[in-house]
Order: structure tokens, then sequence, then C-alpha cells
């Protein structure tokens, strides 16, 4: 296993303890938010660390392009469930974020049966980097409401056009 990929393994090993931290937190600005927030950070940093050095040191490989998109996956929606359940996004917001995820990922695996590895394109990769910002923002901020309605409206649109794009770029692996 490549350095790139263990990095990214740690990633997915901090969403168990994001899921905590906010849960004791209960969505409100305390110093379980704060570490909720720390510990946030830091997983969002190794997907750019993860990137540097699977380019810089030749380690990209089809598991790491099959789970760094993965690990994001779960860490943002592992944050996302958590504002749900405190009311403060709305289901629906939710529901289009997993779809997305799992129309995307559903792609991907037909793809992988003809042959072809889909990686993260820039509006994926620009939904990300945009989601963990917004959600980071948001655990440093939970009860201001504008800026919580901002944040999901990006979350949105850009969730909304990545997925769009993916099935634009990718629609012939759909067909026998």
């Amino acid at each position: 296993m490549t350095t790139a990929s263990k990095i990214t393994l740690v990633r997915v090993a901090f969403i168990p303890l994001l899921t905590v931290l906010m849960y004791m937190s209960n969505g409100a600005s305390n110093l379980w938010m704060w570490l909720s927030l720390g510990v946030f950070i830091i997983a969002s940093l190794t997907d750019y660390v993860d990137g540097h050095i699977a380019r810089k040191h030749n380690q990209v490989t089809d598991f790491g392009k099959f789970l760094d998109p993965l690990a994001d996956k779960l860490l943002v929606i592992a944050a996302m469930c958590m504002f749900c359940q405190w009311g403060k996004m709305p289901a629906w917001a939710l529901m289009l974020v997993l779809t997305r995820e799992f129309a995307v990922t559903g792609l991907r695996l037909v793809a992988v049966g003809k042959g072809k590895v889909i990686a993260a394109g820039w509006s994926g990769k620009i939904k990300t980097a945009s989601t963990m910002i917004g959600l980071c923002v948001w655990m440093g901020f939970p009860g201001e409401y504008i800026l919580s309605q901002i944040i999901i409206g990006i979350i949105v649109v850009t969730t909304v056009y990545s997925g769009v794009e993916y099935f634009i770029q990718n629609w012939k692996c759909l067909l026998d």
C-alpha cells in the first residue's frame, strides 16, 4: 500500500472521532464543536496531502483513485448528517448530496466493470473543497442562520453541477 493511500485511510479513521465530537457538541458553539472543527480540518487537509504525495512520488493507483473520493464523501456526509440531525441542514439537501454520491459511485462501478477508472474531475474537486471549507465555517459559526443558508446553497449548486458533469462526460460507460 502506498503512503498516499495510508494517508487517505487516516482520513477515514477520523470519521468516527468527528462524529462523536460533533454529537457531544449538540450543535452548539462549544469546546466539543471546536474539537470537531480541528479534527475536520486535519482530516480535510489529508485530502490535499495524499493527492500531492501520490502525484509527486508517482503513487497514483486505481485503489487511490477509488479510495480518495470515497473518503471525502464519508467525511463530509458524516458532518452533514449531524447538521441534519440538529435541524440545521434540510433533509432534502442531504438527500441530494447522497443521491449524487451514490449515482457517481454507481457510474464509477459500471466503468470499472468495463475496464475504465473514472478519476475525480475538476468540478468534483471544487465541490469537495467548497463543501469542506463550508462545513469548516459552519462548525465555527453553527448558530449563524444566514451563513448556514449560504453554505447549503453552495453545497447544493456544486453538488448538482459536478454530478451532471460526471454523467455528461462519462455517459458512454452506461451503454452496452
